[in-house]
């Protein structure tokens, strides 16, 4: 991780011609933030130019730099990644944005993995656009876990202050869901998404739901045996096993229909649309995409690359802006829970033959004589 007082917050462009870097100008534009971090963005100083004359904004002086090492606290700084003759055309993906955008995410994630920014936040890609010889993902959730996982395995998660929604299935086909939808799957996911409940958002205790695959969570199998033969199962499992407080299966209208999701630190949707069409209603303009799991810390704001309204001045700044803040505090969350978790107390023993007490025994489950103590 770097060494400087301030959190680096590493920034993609995204898209060039969506609204990228209309929200980032705007999340920048309040110099107060540079109080708090220190941006350091990916992209081009033209392009940027480009966009605040587009959308009538007040300017914003970058510290133009060609390697993240040379950011300056206090400053926004621009990691000039080119080309310099990249054409801007505002609500129209093309080829050239596309590889602009992976440029700017392949050297901020190179800049992660080495510790000269801290944490990520990417601005929104075009899915087909970035797509070439060396980005064939579905997104960036992917990429990460591709590139930067050290064979983590990766969590979607959207949330703001009311709700947190993770995925088992992500950016699939719904013709595909139900056989990606298995025991070991369901299983896999509530142990990273507990994980992170504790370790990324400080919930010591989290309660997690889980809901079904199928209407009316199949109906007792008139609609579907998903529940009862591999969901209800994997909670089963989950719960005993794992000691993860999980609950469920639970109809998805109902469940959020009534409000149930108030009772639980997380929930579990079985695929994409079913976590995130309820989650976008809840969460209107701040809501936060993080990809839990992984060692590095990523978010981004929760929308696309809003091609309608490109270069149109009118795009909300607050998802990117929660999508920083919520980045620095994750990774605060995680330096805390892992410091108090370091060094844990070594476990002590009664050795019942000569009344001493045995320290940091290598195992406790071995039948030798001993009783654990209490302390």
């Amino acid at each position: 991780m770097a060494n400087d007082k301030k959190i680096r917050v590493g920034i993609t462009q995204g898209d060039t011609n969506g609204i990228g870097y209309e929200v980032i100008l705007k999340a920048l534009a309040d110099q107060m933030t540079l109080e708090l971090f220190t941006p350091v963005v990916y992209g081009s100083t033209k392009v940027a130019a480009f966009h605040r004359k587009a959308c009538g904004l007040q300017p914003i002086q970058f510290n133009s730099i060609d390697n993240a090492i040379q950011a300056r606290d206090g400053m926004c700084n621009m990691v000039e990644i080119g080309p310099e003759d990249l054409k801007v055309e505002l609500g129209t993906p093309s080829e050239a944005a596309g590889h602009a955008a992976f440029t700017s995410l392949e050297c901020a994630v190179s800049d992660l993995r080495n510790g000269i920014i801290d944490v990520l936040v990417t601005a929104p890609i075009d899915k087909n656009s970035i797509q070439s010889e060396t980005f064939q993902f579905p997104g960036h959730t992917e990429y990460l876990e591709t590139t930067a996982g050290d064979g983590a395995r990766s969590l979607m998660i959207l949330f703001n202050d009311r709700i947190k929604v993770a995925l088992v299935t992500t950016h699939l086909p719904v013709s595909q869901i139900s056989e990606a939808i298995t025991r070991d799957a369901i299983i896999e996911k509530l142990t990273i998404f507990n994980e992170s409940l504790r370790r990324d958002f400080a919930i010591e205790y989290p309660r997690i739901a889980v809901l079904a695959l199928n209407p009316h969570a199949g109906d007792h199998g008139l609609i579907g045996d998903e529940e009862k033969e591999i969901i209800a199962p994997a909670i089963e499992e989950a719960y005993n096993t794992r000691k993860i407080c999980c609950f469920g299966p639970y109809s998805a209208d109902g469940f959020f229909g009534n409000g149930s999701y108030n009772n639980f630190d997380g929930v579990l949707a079985m695929y994409h649309d079913q976590g995130l069409a309820p989650f976008k209603t809840l969460a209107m303009d701040n809501g936060v995409n993080f990809t839990a799991g992984l060692p590095i810390v990523r978010t981004s704001p929760d929308h696309g690359t809003g091609y309608d309204i490109a270069g149109k001045g009118v795009a909300s700044p607050d998802s990117m802006l929660a999508a920083i803040y919520a980045a620095i505090d994750i990774y605060r969350n995680r330096r805390t829970f892992d410091e108090i978790h370091a060094n844990p107390l070594r476990k002590q023993y009664f050795d019942k033959s000569n009344d001493n007490v045995v320290l940091d025994l290598s195992k406790d489950d071995d039948d030798d004589g001993t009783t654990p103590l209490n302390v």
